[in-house]
């Protein structure tokens, strides 16, 4: 009888320290995915204004766009939770398609090698943050699942852990990767 209830309770701490160990390894997941998001997003951080130099040296634009850019990219660098990025990154992705489009009406900046370059790099990088934006909901949707399915849902509850955002998109035109090429 003894031998049973130690093999029993010895059966519920392994199983305890699996879950527990499924939990940590999923939210660790869902942290190093919003991590890559945040590589590509500072990635195109760094394209904008030199795209915006480069529009700006060809067209005579509006400044209040470029402007509205700017602010983007720096209010985009300081929100934190998935839900504020993904607003800012919808407005963001809006202004950069416009001043894209609003550049094709110049033919000599249409060619400009520097144009052409930033055009390629800022494609690669959209279609980068897509990937990572599809691999951060897929570790978000197995960590919520976790913590919300049977029998792991106790132990869930017991260190506190809570379902984590998703990174959503504002328009179904943003869930297209990007060809601004």
């Amino acid at each position: 009888m003894e031998i049973l209830l130690f093999v029993i309770i010895a059966a519920l701490v392994v199983w305890a320290i699996v879950v527990y160990n499924r939990l940590v390894r999923d939210r660790n997941r869902v942290m190093a995915a919003w991590s890559d998001i945040d590589v590509q997003l500072k990635r195109r951080y760094e394209l904008i204004p030199k795209l915006v130099k480069a529009v700006q040296a060809y067209a005579r634009f509006e400044s209040s766009t470029l402007e509205h850019l700017t602010r983007l990219r720096s209010q985009g660098e300081v929100t934190e939770t998935p839900r504020e990025r993904g607003q800012v990154e919808s407005e963001l992705t809006a202004g950069v398609q416009k001043l894209i489009a609003v550049a094709e009406a110049y033919p000599e900046l249409k060619t400009a090698d520097q144009f052409l370059s930033l055009q390629r790099n800022l494609t690669e990088v959209e279609n980068d943050i897509q990937f990572a934006r599809r691999y951060y909901n897929g570790a978000v949707r197995n960590l919520n699942t976790r913590i919300e399915t049977f029998p792991d849902l106790f132990f869930a509850q017991m260190f506190r852990y809570r379902p984590a955002e998703y990174f959503e998109l504002e328009t179904v035109t943003e869930a297209e990767p990007q060809g601004f090429s």
